[in-house]
């Protein structure tokens, strides 16, 4: 189940920039397309500074 709902969520970058109708628009592509990693690293971060000072 997983790996269809992987290729389901996959969206071309490349093709969005390519049809972009101006450089705000590119930016906003990149940004949304690296805002989940970021959030996720900040998540695993915050879990481990809680329980590394729990212990």
């Amino acid at each position: 189940m997983n790996p269809v709902i992987a290729v389901l969520q996959q969206v071309n970058i490349e093709e969005k920039i390519k049809n972009a109708p101006d450089k705000g628009y590119e930016i906003g592509v990149f940004i949304g397309a690296m805002l989940p990693f970021v959030v996720l690293v900040a998540l695993a971060y915050l879990m481990y500074r809680y329980n590394k000072k729990r212990n």
